[in-house]
This record gives structure tokens, sequence and C-alpha cells, in this order.
């Protein structure tokens, strides 16, 4: 019996270490399995992120296109503003200038093959065109263009036609009457295309077509114009807008 007891001593504690072993080898399959997931889990959301980062770096990009259009269409209109102001200084100046030559009988420079209105008063003449210029000045597009409507028919041979037709086209563009404003413009360009307001009859024509959607008539029309009138302020605003495009 005495001697038994060592043996059933040696069977136990090899039971209780296969056991312990197999609890020891099975915790740490369970822990490295855990570990594994918990990689796959980490490698996952690293992934999510990174997606998340390139996205974002691509939305910033776009917006930085998109912010860099914006100035160059802002200082291009900024410009063309202060363009359509000096050649509005600059057309007062010659209206002031023509209106002198009517009163005193002279022959206007620039305006060959329309004689100077003989009919009726040229003060009055004068007058009526001034007066049309004045609505679009204190911001009534509408009457203006009524009245340069009246001072075209009631004055068919007159010298300031050319100028009639191109202030009409702006009074029609800003009371969005943009189809009426084309005709304008086109009558200018056709009819008087050496008169010095002829390159800013042709940029108003390409504002009319760009509010009409067609972009590529606009684009053609700003190409012409820095192809007729390379030298003039309104083929310097051409060219910006054609950079911009």
């Amino acid at each position: 019996m005495n001697k038994l007891l060592p043996v059933a001593l040696l069977i136990a504690a090899s039971t209780t270490f296969t056991s312990a072993h197999a609890q020891f080898f099975g915790g740490d399959d369970q822990a490295r399995r855990q570990i594994v997931e918990l990689r796959e889990e980490m490698s996952a959301r690293l992934e999510a992120s990174s997606r998340g980062q390139l996205e974002l770096a691509n939305q910033n990009e776009l917006l930085r296109g998109e912010v860099a259009g914006l100035r160059g269409q802002i200082e291009v209109l900024l410009h063309e503003i202060e363009s359509l102001k000096q050649r509005q200084r600059d057309f007062y100046v010659d209206l002031d200038e023509r209106i002198s030559r009517v009163e005193g009988g002279g022959v206007i420079p620039g305006t060959a093959g329309v004689p100077a209105a003989t009919a009726g008063d040229p003060a009055a003449e004068s007058d009526t065109y001034e007066s049309a210029l004045n609505l679009l000045k204190e911001g009534r597009p509408g009457d203006s263009l009524e009245a340069f409507k009246a001072f075209l028919a009631a004055y068919p041979r007159s010298s300031f036609l050319p100028g009639a037709n191109f202030w009409a086209g702006n009074a029609a563009l800003q009371a969005q009457e943009v189809v009426a404003a084309r005709s304008y413009f086109n009558t200018v360009i056709t009819t008087w295309p050496e008169d010095p307001i002829a390159p800013d009859a042709m940029l108003g024509l390409a504002n009319s077509l760009r509010l009409m959607g067609e972009a590529r008539s606009e684009q053609d029309t700003l190409r012409r114009i820095v192809e007729r009138y390379p030298d003039s302020s309104a083929a310097q605003v051409a060219r910006q807008r054609i950079t911009a495009q």
C-alpha cells in the first residue's frame, strides 16, 4: 500500500499538470485571437482615417482652386468696372465736343457717311440724347432704354447714332432685356465698325451672350475684340476674361 502511494501522487500531479497546460495554452490562443482582432480593428480604423484625410485634402485642394478662380474673376470684373468708368468719362468728354461741333455746324470726326442732323433743332437733339444718358446714370435703365428708342426714331440720321445704339444696348442689358441689348450692340459693330465705341459695343455683345448662356459665342466674340481692336481697353478686358476661363 505504501509503495502505491508515490505512484498515485505522480498520476495526480501529471493530471494536474496536463490540465494546467491545457488551460495555459488554451488561454494563450484566445489572447492571440484577441490581439489579432484588435490589430485588424485598429488597421481598419487607420485605413478609414487615412481615406477621410485623403478626401479632406482633395476637397481642400478643390476649394483652393475654386477660390483662386473666383479671385481671378473678381479681378477681371473690377478691372472691367474701372475700364467702363474710364470709358464713360472719356465718352462724356467726347460728347461735349460733339455737342459743341453740332452747335457750331461742324462735321464730327468718326462719323463719316453720317451727316450731322440739319432738320430740326440740333440743340434739342443733343439735349434729348443727354437726357437719355442721364437716365442711365441715375440708375433708371428701363426709362433710359425708352428714351433712346424715342431718340433713334426721332433722329434717324443723327451723328449720335453709334453712341445712341451703344447706350441703348447698355440700358437694355441692365434692364435684363438681353435679346434687345444684343441687337443694339450688333448694330454698332456692323454699321460703324471703325467708330471708337465699336470695341466697347463688341464687349457689350460678349456680355449679352454670356447672360444668354452662349459661352462659345461669348469666347469667339472676346477673341474677335482682341483681333480687331488689339490696342483698345476693351481688348485688355477681353484678354483677361479669355485667360480666366
